[in-house]
């Protein structure tokens, strides 16, 4: 791992509009947390989304399977290589840390832009054999972004170009007094990529689990459900591409059948959700409840590979790839209509998200409400156990508890961080967005 403490980090101010606001950065070396009070100052006073880019060194084996690459030629990329022509025009700063041609970007747009994006849209994903572990190319051993370094504001000059639109150049400077770059198609992007990108981890990660638990189940029906949903994967990463590259999509794509299947899987995972909410209601308050009894609504809720876990895992597959979905339909609506290109992109991502938040929020209070449950001894005219009964009580009691793990007990939006990595010849690989504060 890099070692930070010692690095000085050019940092950029990009708008997303024409804004004005007063000059409270300066152009001095700020502390990691200074650089975050100036953020959520700027997304106060200013009436446009504000975001910062840092340049940091790329890390060691740093892991480029888990983003999404672009190549030199795809807009983000361009958008990019346009700030950095532009920047080391101007600035010693940026033209001596962006020479090499390569180098991390860590886009971070303000929480109060962030939720404009809907509130499950972005989740820290647990890292694989680390305890509370978050995936992040620029965390250290504790987790936690290196607060050392030197952050030196970037300024900007006037770059020529237009402002809107998703072909736009980005870099055109304001007239107002503070130190800002309009880059609205560099943001958009940059959020439509990261985000994709989140959601096609979750995708991975639901998939790797159903995978796991049909081998177990062996129920036709729940792996029909299951090949359904996969096979829309290629259609919506066709899309993706096409779009990313500011392509028109086409019905030869299969995405209206792609979103077809995804809708109906939805609609499944809603019929469950009330179902299962149904039959906690009915349980009694305040006393412990038998496992046959919990089963007959959860069945296989005391096993690992039970037909609920298939269930949970399936809506959690459904949710990852509307996310998908919600993203382009989001970016293909914002080029239609280049004059308020972001605005129409963050309108269009927060209208649809609202639904899977509260089904994914739904879900998550039923696996709140039962690893809370206290599990009952079997009622029988036996006065002992046999040691295979408790056995059975303590696994489940254990494995019940654990469902409501990996549930989010905080709502709130924080900062979202997207990362990504720039080659010298001009591509680049976009990490999944994260909240910045992990």
């Amino acid at each position: 791992m890099i070692d930070y403490r010692k690095a000085t980090v050019p940092v950029w101010t990009l708008a997303t509009g024409d804004v004005r606001v007063p000059a409270i950065g300066g152009d001095e070396p700020m502390t990691a947390e200074r650089l975050v009070e100036l953020r959520g100052v700027l997304a106060g006073l200013a009436d446009q989304p504000i975001a910062t880019l840092e340049l940091h060194p790329v890390p060691d084996a740093l892991d480029r399977s888990r983003g999404i690459p672009l190549d030199a030629v795809s807009p983000l990329a361009q958008h990019l290589s346009q700030l950095i022509t532009q920047s080391a025009r101007n600035s010693s700063v940026a033209a001596k840390a962006t020479a090499a041609g390569e180098g991390l970007y860590r886009m971070v747009v303000p929480a109060k832009v962030a939720a404009q994006f809907g509130q499950g849209i972005v989740r820290p994903m647990a890292g694989k054999g680390v305890a509370g572990g978050i995936h992040g190319p620029l965390v250290n051993s504790a987790g936690r972004i290196v607060a050392g370094a030197k952050f030196v504001p970037v300024g900007q000059a006037a770059a020529a170009g237009a402002v809107g639109g998703a072909g736009a150049t980005a870099g055109a400077a304001l007239t107002g007094s503070a130190v800002l770059t309009v880059a609205a198609p560099l943001v958009l992007m940059a959020i439509a990529v990261g985000v994709s990108a989140n959601a096609d981890s979750k995708r991975r990660q639901a998939i790797e689990h159903i995978t796991e638990l049909l081998e177990q189940l062996h129920e036709q029906k729940l792996d029909d459900e299951h090949s359904e949903l996969d096979g829309c994967r290629d259609a919506i990463d066709k899309a993706t591409a096409i779009l990313l590259d500011q392509g028109k999509l086409g019905a030869s794509l299969g995405l209206d059948s792609a979103v077809h299947a995804i809708n109906t899987a939805l609609g499944a995972a809603d019929r469950r959700l009330a179902r299962w909410q149904s039959a906690l209601d009915k349980l009694p308050d305040g006393k412990a409840v038998e496992i046959d009894t919990l089963t007959k609504s959860f069945p296989g809720v005391d096993d690992e590979g039970g037909t609920f876990r298939a269930h949970l895992a399936l809506a959690a597959l459904a949710i990852a790839l509307k996310r998908r979905v919600i993203v382009l339909q989001a970016v293909e609506h914002a080029q239609g209509e280049p004059d308020s290109l972001f605005e129409n992109f963050a309108r269009a991502l927060k209208a649809d998200q609202q639904r899977l938040d509260e089904l994914e929020s739904g879900i998550g209070g039923v696996l709140v409400q039962l690893s809370a449950l206290e599990l009952a001894r079997p009622n029988g005219l036996r006065p002992v156990f046999t040691t295979g009964e408790v056995d059975r009580l303590m696994r489940a009691a254990h494995r019940i508890r654990r469902l409501g793990d990996g549930v989010s007990a905080d709502s709130r939006m924080t900062d979202v961080a997207i990362e990504i990595a720039r080659d010298r010849d001009g591509s680049v690989v976009v990490f999944p967005a994260l909240p910045a504060s992990a």
